[in-house]
């Protein structure tokens, strides 16, 4: 079983996370050039949401809908709440179901590689000390270390 930190990127193909990875890497490298802007930034990456919360938000919607449906109508539509919650399981337990590839192609990241960002954000503003805070590269480094 993969360790919560890696399971989603161990299940994404390797192209996608090359981007979101490069994607975070230029971000932390702009910011490099533009620390006024640092703040801002941590800001935004409060209030972005993570692929865990995302799949959470998805299928608590398409169960709510399955059994408001299968109330209501047909029985058939409470096998939507059900498949979800087994994609659910299967998310919990492999870090994959169907819209994980989905989300991940959206841009979606993981709270690990946020977080990441948000302590290379950090360094370069010098919130830690005996850390240079002038290579992005070797601060991105430390941070995936």
């Amino acid at each position: 079983m993969q360790d919560t930190r890696n399971r989603v990127p161990a299940n994404t193909d390797a192209v996608i996370n090359r981007k979101i990875r490069d994607e975070t890497d230029a971000r932390v490298r702009y910011y490099q050039q533009h620390k006024g802007s640092i703040r801002s930034r941590l800001r935004q990456l409060d209030e972005e949401w993570d692929i865990e919360r995302a799949i959470e938000c998805n299928a608590s919607a398409l169960a709510f809908t399955g059994v408001v449906l299968g109330a209501t109508g047909d029985k058939r539509w409470l096998l939507l709440p059900a498949t979800v919650a087994a994609f659910l399981f299967q998310h919990a337990i492999q870090g994959w179901c169907p819209p994980v590839p989905i989300l991940r192609r959206m841009g979606f990241r993981t709270a690990s590689e946020i977080e990441q960002e948000r302590q290379a954000l950090k360094a370069l503003r010098g919130d830690f000390a005996g850390i240079s805070n002038d290579n992005a590269d070797a601060i991105l480094s430390a941070v995936r270390a």
